[in-house]
């Protein structure tokens, strides 16, 4: 049965092109993939992944104000029951000079994962199979069932 992951970007960030190639690259390893597209408010990314049963959910944000757009997301899932995973990726903050130090942030906020705008998708997948503890054999039958 493929793992549900809630994909969007979030606040008023209108790109498109990553979270696209990231809904291929998840859908060509086997997970199902809801696609909230962009500029999605933390709302909707709660109620899809409420409505889902999703695992995990992960947010885009290209425009450098993901730290503004994701304040107070962990407490709306936590208000709404869910225990999922979090990812956030992109270029999150405007002249973002080092990233460590972004990523450090992100986890205070609650993101279990951080990644930059050049992170590989086959990367973030790796890092969600793992953190789904999805094992090789059942990561597999989830390329060859998906």
């Amino acid at each position: 049965m493929p793992r549900t992951v809630i994909l969007g970007v979030i606040g008023s960030d209108a790109h498109v092109v990553g979270i696209t190639i990231l809904e291929q690259a998840l859908s060509a390893a086997g997970f199902e993939v809801i696609n909230l597209g962009v500029q999605t408010s933390q709302d909707e990314f709660v109620s899809a992944a409420k409505s889902h049963s999703a695992e995990a959910v992960l947010v885009s944000s290209l425009y450098g104000h993901a730290r503004q757009d994701c304040e107070g997301l962990h407490d709306e899932l936590d208000d709404a029951g869910l225990d999922v995973l979090t990812y956030v990726g992109g270029n999150l903050a405007v002249g973002q000079s080092d990233f460590e130090e972004t990523q450090a942030t992100f986890r205070q906020m609650g993101f279990d994962r951080v990644f930059d705008a050049e992170t590989d998708p086959e990367e973030a997948i790796e890092m969600l199979r793992e953190d789904l503890q999805l094992t090789t054999t059942e990561a597999e039958q989830i390329r060859v069932d998906g």
